[in-house]
């Protein structure tokens, strides 16, 4: 006799907990109670059923909220404690590439919606990406809110098609780039802000949030400690904590030259922060601009270079980070992965999976099987 799937309660039913489609309030699923005095074959049955209903979208509440407005208000919700450039990308796929959607309801979204949204940006393949990722999560939040059945949001979902993407290849500083940094004639400020982030891997807005009070010069080791982050809201900024949660909280070593050359940095500026406007106050994003610029032109001169005819012009600051990582995986195995990614405040697996092929360069498997197989 064959095992019947489901068990009996004490009084003696067949009986199981199945989920609705819906949610609680605190996101977990909703588990409806179904049971049977029949048999366990009559339970399979009610299953059945109600995993069709849950499809069809029987088990939603009814909304004239338009895909426009649900929109925006998933913005505010879900996205409100990000920081300001996320929520600005967001926004900006909502308000540029979702507007067409304007007038229609939540309730009437079709895979054709979708895939039309994306087809409006072919040209903008990383576009796509966000659009993708950004109409998802609105519908995901309708799910929960029980505006969309789960069964509804995977056939809206279902077959989008995306144009290829190809990343920006991350790349550390060229020979030339090194050449002129160390030529080129900087301001104080200046030399001071790409020799933080040349030498210790500082993202932007880590740089741009140093105190004096953040410095420990010593005969032996001198370090800086990461704490805060500069976001740019606009052109005003604001400076904010680094989550202790994360691993951007740390504590990095300063080489002996850049040391001596921001002890006596730190020693001549009257504010408490490294890097400010000349009204005073943190920098603003247009000042961090012209002092960007200013950096770069003056490289691209040193480099032997024009206005007209720039050798340096592609120059970011996070190209510095990258550098500073590249070099140090280089020294793998004198440094660890591990302590790769805590100086970088990143992940291991983030060290490995954009810096693995600058590893893989070093390794000699020939030597190394001759070195120690050899008979």
């Amino acid at each position: 006799m064959a095992k019947a799937k489901y068990k009996q309660n004490s009084r003696g039913e067949w009986e199981t907990k199945i989920w609705d489609g819906t949610y609680n309030p605190d996101g977990s699923k909703h588990r409806k109670r179904l049971c049977s005095k029949k048999s366990s074959a009559d339970l399979e049955k009610q299953i059945n059923r109600l995993k069709n209903e849950v499809e069809n979208g029987q088990y939603v509440q009814n909304t004239d909220i338009m895909f426009t407005d649900y929109a925006t208000e998933w913005l505010r919700v879900k996205k409100g404690v990000r920081e300001k450039n996320t929520q600005k990308m967001y926004k900006n796929i909502i308000d540029k590439h979702l507007s067409f959607l304007e007038g229609v309801r939540l309730a009437d979204i079709r895979n054709s919606h979708f895939q039309l949204a994306i087809n409006n940006a072919l040209s903008q393949p990383r576009t796509c990406q966000q659009i993708y990722v950004t109409f998802k999560q609105i519908l995901k939040m309708a799910v929960i809110d029980n505006y969309i059945g789960s069964g509804m949001y995977d056939m809206i979902c279902a077959d989008i098609n995306l144009p290829r993407y190809i990343k920006p290849q991350k790349r550390a500083l060229s020979q030339i780039e090194k050449d002129a940094l160390a030529a080129a004639e900087f301001t104080d400020r200046e030399k001071a802000f790409v020799s933080i982030i040349y030498s210790c891997g500082l993202r932007r807005g880590e740089a741009l949030a140093l105190s004096k009070f953040d410095f420990k010069f010593e005969d032996d080791k001198s370090i800086v400690s990461i704490t805060k982050s500069l976001i740019f809201d606009g052109n005003a900024s604001e400076i904010k904590d680094i989550p202790k949660t994360g691993n951007g909280i740390r504590t990095v070593p300063i080489p002996d030259t850049t040391a001596e050359y921001l002890k006596d940095y730190i020693a001549k500026i009257k504010s408490p922060y490294l890097f400010t406007c000349k009204a005073g106050g943190t920098m603003t994003h247009s000042a961090y601009v012209k002092m960007w610029a200013s950096i770069v032109k003056k490289m691209n001169h040193a480099a032997g270079g024009t206005d007209a005819f720039p050798i340096i012009d592609d120059l970011t600051a996070h190209i510095f980070r990258h550098n500073y990582c590249t070099n140090l995986c280089y020294k793998v195995p004198e440094i660890s992965i591990k302590k790769i990614a805590q100086l970088m405040g990143d992940t291991e697996n983030m060290v490995l999976n954009v810096y693995n092929h600058i590893i893989e360069e070093k390794e000699d498997p020939a030597a190394v099987i001759n070195d120690i197989l050899a008979m």
